[in-house]
C-alpha cells in the first residue's frame, strides 16, 4: 500500500506518511487505492475482540508494519487503557438508533481511539524511516485532541511535544485537562484567536523552510498528531467497522444490512473515517453530517460552496468551533478520482480567498453520499433533556448535536435505516450546559457542577475527570496567533 499527496503525486511508503505527517507541498497523505474487507471478513471480526479488529483493519493500510510491529502497537494502545477492556461500545438507546461510545478512554473523548496508539505508529515509523532523531509532535486542539495527544505522547522516548490551543475557546474542563499535564517533553500554549488561527498557524509552521532547517540542525523533524496525519486516521476506520460488527452480532442487524452514520463534525475526520470505512465494502447507505452554529459544512453539503467568510461562533460545543475543516481535502481528493491539480486549486482558493465551489458533478456525487445539516446552542440542549428524558440516556453537547441533526434527517426522509451516532465525549467534559439541559442549576466550581450533574442524572463522574481536582496548573502560557514560531524557536533552543 502506498501513499500519494492530495495535492500532487508521489508515492510514500504508509510509515513515511506516519512519519512525516504533512506532505511537503502541504497536502494531505492518501492511500493510493482502498484496502477490501468482505461479508467473510465481518463475520470473523464480529467473533473477535477490538484488538483483533484493529489489527486486521489497519495492517490492510499499513503493509510495511510486520505483524510482530502491529500486534506491539495494537496491543500497547488497548490493553487496559479503555473502561473494561471495551474501547467502543454500541448502546441502542431506541430502535434503529444507536449510539457508539467514543469516550471510555483516559482522557473521556473520542480522540483517544487514535492518540493511544499513534505515538507507537509514530514510534515504528521513524525507526523505519528516520531512526536516531527526536520528533517534534506539533498539535493545534479545539478542546479534545490536545489532552489527548499530551496523554499518548508524554515521556516518551524520542519525541517531544507543543499543544497549541484558543485560550478562550475550550471547555474549563478542556483547558485544566491540558494546563495540568505532566511531562518533561511537553508544553502547551494557549493562543488569542480561535482553533482556525492555531491550525493555521501549525500549517504554516510545517512548511516553513526556515522551521524546518532549525530543527534538522537539532537531529529533529516535525510530525503532528492532528487528524492530517494519516496515522489518526486510520485507527478511526476500525471503530465503524466494529461497530457494525456488534451490531450483526447482537443481532441487532444481518450482515450486508446498510446502516446509516450520524457524526458531530468540526475538522471532518471523523466522519471521514466512516467514509473509508464504506469505502473499503462496509453497507453505510448515508453519511449524517452534523454540525453547530458554525455551519460551514452544512452549507458545504447543500451548495456545493465552501465559504469560511462567515461569523465565527463561540458554542458549547467548542471542539466543533471549526470554520477551515481540514479533512475534507482528503474527501475531495477522492470525490476528484484522484485529481490532484484540481484539489490544489480549490486549497489555494480557500487560502487566498476563504472559499471555492466543486464541480457540478463533485457536487451531485458528495450529496448522495452526504446529509448535512445543524443545531444551534438552544436545540443542543433541548436534544440532550429529550434524549435523557425519552430515553435514560445523557449525552454531551456534541453528541447531541449528532441526535438532533439525525432526527431532522429521519423526519425530513422517513428513513428508517438504523443508524450508528458516533458520541464523541463525556457529558462530564461539558458539564455545565449538560447540567442546564437536564434542568439542573449551575453553582460552585466546576467539580461541584460534575458532583451536582452526577446527582441530577444518576451517572458517576468520570475518575479520570474527577483526579483533576488536585492537580497543578502547570503550564500558564499565553501568546498572540502571529508568536507561535518564536514559541516553538525559544523551545528549540532549550532542547539542544
Amino acid at each position: 500500500m502506498l501513499f500519494t499527496s492530495t495535492r500532487s503525486r508521489c508515492a510514500v511508503s504508509s510509515a513515511e506518511a506516519i512519519s512525516r505527517g504533512l506532505a511537503t507541498d502541504g497536502g494531505l497523505f492518501v492511500p493510493q487505492s482502498f484496502p477490501q474487507i468482505t461479508a467473510q471478513d465481518i463475520d470473523f471480526l464480529a467473533d473477535a475482540d477490538y484488538k483483533e479488529r484493529a489489527k486486521f483493519i489497519i495492517g490492510k493500510y499499513l503493509t510495511d508494519y510486520t505483524a510482530d510491529e502491529l500486534a506491539y502497537c495494537v496491543n500497547g494502545a488497548y490493553d487496559g487503557t479503555f473502561d473494561n477492556d471495551l474501547p467502543a461500545p454500541v448502546v441502542e438507546i431506541a430502535p434503529g438508533k444507536n449510539i457508539l461510545e467514543l469516550w471510555h478512554g483516559p482522557t473521556c473523548a473520542f480522540k483517544d481511539m487514535a492518540l493511544q496508539i499513534l505515538p507507537y505508529l509514530l514510534g515504528t515509523a521513524v525507526n523505519k524511516c528516520a531512526p536516531g532523531r527526536t520528533t517534534v509532535i506539533l498539535v493545534a486542539t479545539s478542546g479534545d485532541t490536545g489532552k489527548a495527544a499530551l496523554d499518548g505522547f508524554a515521556d516518551v522516548p524520542m519525541t517531544k511535544i507543543i499543544v497549541f490551543y484558543p485560550q478562550d475557546g475550550v471547555s474549563d474542563m478542556q483547558k485544566l485537562q491540558m494546563t495540568t499535564q505532566k511531562g518533561a517533553n511537553v508544553a502547551v500554549c494557549g493562543i488569542e484567536g480561535n482553533f482556525d488561527d492555531a491550525q493555521s498557524g501549525v500549517k504554516e509552521i510545517f512548511s516553513d523552510p526556515e522551521m524546518q532547517a532549525l530543527l534538522k540542525s537539532a537531529d529533529m523533524e516535525f510530525s503532528s498528531a492532528n487528524s492530517i496525519n494519516f496515522g489518526r486516521l486510520v485507527p478511526q476506520v476500525v471503530y465503524y467497522v466494529s461497530a457494525y460488527c456488534d451490531m450483526v452480532k447482537a443481532g441487532r442487524i444481518a450482515n450486508g444490512d446498510a446502516v446509516n452514520v450520524a457524526v458531530p463534525t468540526g475538522n471532518f475526520g471523523n466522519i471521514l473515517a466512516a467514509y473509508y470505512a464504506k469505502e473499503m465494502g462496509l453497507p453505510i447507505a448515508r453519511f449524517i453530517c452534523a454540525s453547530n452554529s458554525n455551519n460551514v459544512l452544512t452549507d458545504f453539503i447543500n451548495t456545493g460552496i465552501y465559504d469560511r467568510n462567515r461569523k465565527f461562533f463561540t458554542t458549547i460545543s467548542p471542539s466543533m468551533d471549526i470554520l477551515i475543516s481540514s479533512n475534507l481535502e482528503r474527501l475531495l481528493y477522492h470525490l476528484y478520482e484522484g485529481d490532484c491539480d484540481a484539489v490544489a486549486k480549490l486549497m489555494a482558493s480557500l487560502k487566498s480567498t476563504g472559499k471555492y465551489e466543486v464541480s457540478a458533478e463533485v457536487k451531485a456525487k458528495l450529496q448522495k453520499l452526504f446529509y448535512g445539516n445543524c443545531c444551534d446552542d438552544t436545540e443542543t440542549k433541548a436534544a440532550i433533556a429529550k434524549t435523557f428524558a425519552s430515553c435514560s440516556y445523557l449525552c454531551d453537547t456534541h453528541t447531541a448535536v449528532a441526535v438532533d441533526v439525525y432526527d431532522k434527517f429521519a423526519a425530513e426522509t422517513a428513513d428508517k435505516t438504523p443508524c450508528i451516532i458516533a458520541s464523541t465525549a463525556s457529558p462530564y467534559k461539558f458539564a455545565p450546559a449538560v447540567l442546564e439541559a437536564v434542568g439542573g442549576t449551575c453553582s460552585g466550581n466546576g467539580f461541584e457542577v460534575m458532583d451536582s450533574l452526577a446527582k441530577a442524572s444518576g451517572t458517576q463522574v468520570p475518575a479520570p475527570l474527577a483526579s483533576l481536582k488536585n492537580c497543578e496548573v502547570l503550564h500558564k502560557n499565553s501568546i498572540a496567533k502571529t508568536d507561535m514560531a518564536a514559541f516553538i524557536k525559544s523551545l528549540v533552543a532549550t532542547w539542544k
